[in-house]
């Protein structure tokens, strides 16, 4: 599966649409490569928060890789969250993160 450049699509949408937050962005633009966190971290300081017909499309088209998943799920031990308190902060559903949790113990 071909992954997408996600630092050329950021780079221009900044460029193009956002010049005024490119200095929020560079930081994470400059490294070496770009995780899916960080598309994720990246998006939110683009869009900001969008009205909830946009969420509700928009998490319908999210994927994530082992390694996000067990990030996100580091995430949770760490600042001892609960499983609704996780699924409000990455805005996914309590439904993914149970079975997260039982795909990786």
């Amino acid at each position: 599966m071909k992954i997408p450049d996600y630092r050329r699509i950021y780079r221009d949408m900044i460029r193009i649409k956002y010049p005024e937050k490119a200095g929020l962005c560079h930081a994470i633009l400059s490294k070496d490569t770009l995780e899916r966190m960080d598309v994720i971290r990246l998006n939110t300081i683009i869009t900001g928060s969008a009205n909830g017909e946009n969420i509700r499309y928009n998490q319908k088209l999210k994927s994530y890789d082992k390694r996000t998943i067990l990030r996100i799920l580091d995430y949770q031990k760490k600042h001892r969250l609960n499983n609704t308190q996780l699924a409000a902060h990455f805005s996914l559903s309590r439904n993914s993160v149970t079975k997260w949790k039982k795909l990786f113990p």
